[in-house]
């Protein structure tokens, strides 16, 4: 298979080396598309490939579907500055041989390294994603937070890890909170959602119970109490800033119905 890698970044100096050393020996070239990084992830990047662009950053999916059109291979493997190919993906994605395998994508499972374990339970593992796909059936979309790739045709799997090192820590998790609950709520207020009462105070402990009980999250020990929480509370902020939106833009009751 002749397969284009696809990473964006942007200050990733801390990540991006063993990302990119991960793909070494599985594609045939790597294409980065930087949005102005102000530390050292160019330099590095320039030691794994040559196909490096800077563009000024947008969102997730036209950032991605940008990239995508740079490859020169009809297969892209997608992947964030954070992950890492498992040694198990990677002998997986080169036992697929030269033929051109007759669907349009992979999906893999992605694990998830956070607080210091690897997280096998919470709903976030095995969370898989379509990374591996033909360039010409699938396309990047979401305007807001989180992007979504849509496949046109069969979809099958690959079982090695993806490896995620997503938050650095706790401080890290709640900032990236911060930010995505701004999106989140511009996304809703963009629909025309509103906040509703039972969005405050029914919601969030609904999600930590999901995640906590539900979805194991007590067999990942502390680190699955922490993301039961914040799992919560990052419902309750989301709709939090949504009600703030509103009440920016027109004068609304208390909490309509």
């Amino acid at each position: 298979m002749k397969i284009s890698a696809v990473v964006i970044t942007y200050n990733e100096e801390a990540n991006i080396e063993a990302a990119l050393r991960s793909l070494e020996g599985v594609v045939s070239e790597i294409v980065v598309v930087d949005s102005d990084s102000t530390d050292l992830t160019v330099k590095i990047a320039r030691r794994f490939t040559t196909r490096i662009f800077q563009r000024k950053w947008t969102n997730y999916s036209d950032q991605k579907n940008y990239a995508d059109g740079l490859a020169s291979h009809p297969w892209i493997l997608s992947l964030d500055a954070d992950e890492r190919l498992s040694p198990e993906l990677r002998e997986e994605i080169k036992a697929l041989g030269p033929g051109d395998p007759d669907c349009s994508g992979f999906s893999v499972p992605r694990r998830v390294y956070y607080l210091g374990r690897w997280i096998k339970h919470s709903g976030w593992y095995p969370d898989r994603k379509v990374r591996l796909f033909r360039k010409d059936r699938a396309r990047w979309e979401g305007a807001y937070v989180h992007e979504d790739l849509v496949v046109e045709g069969e979809i099958r799997k690959l079982h090695g890890d993806l490896l995620h090192f997503t938050y650095r820590n706790i401080a890290d998790h709640l900032a990236r909170i911060n930010q995505f609950s701004d999106l989140g709520a511009q996304k809703l207020y963009a629909q025309r959602r509103k906040c509703r009462l039972r969005h405050l105070i029914f919601v969030p402990p609904g999600r930590f119970i999901k995640s906590y009980f539900l979805r194991r999250g007590f067999l990942d020990g502390f680190a699955g109490l922490v993301i039961a929480v914040l799992n919560g509370y990052g419902i309750f902020v989301r709709y939090a800033k949504l009600r703030e939106i509103w009440k920016k833009g027109e004068r609304i009751e208390p909490f309509p119905d």
